[in-house]
């Protein structure tokens, strides 16, 4: 990004000048991100990608409620929600581009956490987040990706990819997809939670790098990456966590003997999340968080799979069969999860004793 256009952006919110430097920043996939320094103070500096998220205003609204609701010390955590321009509106467009700006947190962020402890503060930042919003209303929160984790369209998709597809029913991809039709007992359940379960603000993409931990890994200073922040189950944020961080491998292995859930790492989550929320979730809602773990996974899987039918269409490959080894990879854990169900039952009973 040249200078001329930065200097345009900031120049739209108080209290900026010329007198910037600035730098591109993390290693976001979506937006491009830079950290500007004003003297001592700094900035983010992003420029959105509105090809990915199609309705920023709708990000506008949900964080504009979150904005009216944060009092101080209502989080143990930074949540740097973007900065208002002379305007009072969090996007700035300037030559057919959105902009936006927000305070920089220090600290580091983590693709992987192997540190137990570090686990359990990951399920507990996000579940602060939750309980820190349980009294507004999420149902006037908007959709951000419509139908995000909807696991009845997921396999809508899915069949309408086995009748399209122009690969070969065979093999490898014969039996993933024969997996995964076995799975819609776990559709059984999500319409059960639809009829039953209180929709949440929910953050909806709970990754581990979408926190901000201080430098040793002790304490959480931020919760960021808040563009699909907006009305969910429960379950959706507990569910992802156990996806990206209780496995032993990441997504893109292929060493299939070594995926499996980790149940060190389980029980830290389940720990961590049960913490601010036990007492104030209903009882049913403490009682999906399980079915999260496998629920999530197993959308991912469908995901995965349905991209590689209809041709790798959606997500970015290095080679062809990248996507059809993201979804067996997905397959692992969601069997293993499955195996072990009983023990994870047991950390669930531990954690609601404890």
């Amino acid at each position: 990004m040249d200078k001329q256009i930065v200097e345009k952006v900031l120049s739209a919110y108080p209290d900026f000048d010329n007198r910037v430097s600035f730098a591109r920043f993390g290693s976001g996939h979506i937006h491009s991100t830079y950290k500007i320094q004003v003297g001592s103070e700094a900035f983010i500096l992003q420029e959105f990608n509105d090809g990915v998220f199609r309705f920023p205003d709708r990000i506008a609204a949900n964080l504009t409620i979150l904005y009216e609701y944060l009092q101080d010390g209502m989080l143990g955590f930074a949540l740097p929600l973007p900065l208002l321009n002379h305007r009072g509106e969090m996007f700035t467009r300037e030559q057919g581009r959105l902009f936006r700006m927000f305070p920089f947190i220090p600290g580091v962020t983590k693709d992987k956490v192997d540190d137990i402890p570090a686990c359990g503060l990951a399920a507990q930042a996000f579940a602060d987040f939750v309980a820190a919003f349980l009294s507004v209303d999420a149902n006037q929160m908007q959709e951000t990706i419509p139908s995000f984790h909807d696991l009845a369209l997921r396999f809508e998709q899915f069949d309408a990819s086995i009748r399209s597809t122009e690969i070969e029913m065979s093999g490898e991809v014969e039996s993933l997809i024969r997996f995964y039709q076995d799975q819609r007992d776990l559709l059984e359940k999500f319409n059960l939670y639809k009829n039953r379960l209180p929709i949440r603000v929910t953050h909806n993409d709970t990754k581990i790098n979408n926190l901000i931990y201080e430098e040793d890994l002790s304490k959480v200073n931020a919760l960021i990456d808040l563009d699909t922040i907006m009305g969910g189950f429960v379950f959706y944020d507990f569910g992802d966590l156990v996806r990206t961080v209780a496995c032993t491998e990441d997504e893109a292995s292929q060493n299939w003997e070594a995926i499996s859930v980790d149940l060190r790492k389980y029980e830290a989550l389940i720990h961590g999340f049960f913490k601010p929320l036990k007492g104030l979730l209903l009882d049913e809602e403490l009682a999906s968080l399980t079915y999260g773990g496998e629920m999530m996974t197993c959308i991912m899987g469908l995901r995965f799979l349905t991209d590689y039918l209809n041709g790798n269409v959606y997500y970015h490959i290095n080679y062809q069969e990248q996507n059809l080894h993201r979804s067996k990879n997905q397959r692992m854990l969601l069997q293993s999860l499955r195996d072990n169900r009983i023990q994870i039952q047991e950390m669930v009973d531990r954690a609601m004793m404890g």
